[in-house]
């Protein structure tokens, strides 16, 4: 074989494998989502309690756990170590986007509340706008029903009221 021609080979399979080489580390997002047609159905997980905008604005510095308590609900984390310190930490994992995590931290003086630590917090409708999963849902039904539209779905014999019972047996027989 000829000088030339095992030199043309080696170049050739030199250049098949950087150019392989340099497919591989070209992996970006639309790749992983021709991917992710192929990967199993991931359920999403919701762990901790969401605090809202709205529920840290109605803590006041002053107020009892028990009030703390009925406004945030209870607390994921407390500790025996630091008994004037609650955590309330929420995350939400859905395959496919970024896992989101809020931390709200609220401490005590005695029985009062001290002071609240947190991380950028929702609204309520800014949370619920989060968990749209671009699933499409299909025409919603029509929840506000006519009352002639009810009357009509009755059973014939819901219509008619029934017959009032016989009044209970009051003479028993005698127990020996």
């Amino acid at each position: 074989m000829s000088e030339f021609l095992v030199r043309s080979f080696r170049l050739t399979c030199l250049c098949a494998l950087t150019s392989g080489l340099m497919a591989c580390s070209s992996v970006d997002s639309a790749s992983t989502r021709f991917v992710s047609w192929f990967t199993p159905y991931k359920i999403d997980i919701v762990q901790g309690n969401f605090v809202s905008r709205e529920q840290a604005a109605a803590l006041q510095q002053g107020m009892s756990r028990t009030q703390v308590l009925e406004i945030l609900g209870t607390p994921l984390l407390t500790s025996i170590f630091h008994e004037n310190r609650w955590d309330y930490v929420f995350t939400f994992k859905r395959q496919g986007s970024e896992p989101q995590s809020r931390r709200v931290t609220v401490f005590f003086e005695g029985e009062a509340l001290k002071r609240v630590e947190s991380d950028a917090l929702l609204s309520e409708a800014e949370f619920v706008a989060s968990l749209d999963s671009g699933r499409k849902l299909g025409k919603v039904p029509e929840l506000d029903a006519p009352p002639d539209s009810l009357k009509a779905a009755l059973p014939a014999s819901a219509a008619a009221p029934a017959k009032p019972l016989p009044p209970a047996r009051t003479n028993y027989p005698p127990l020996e």
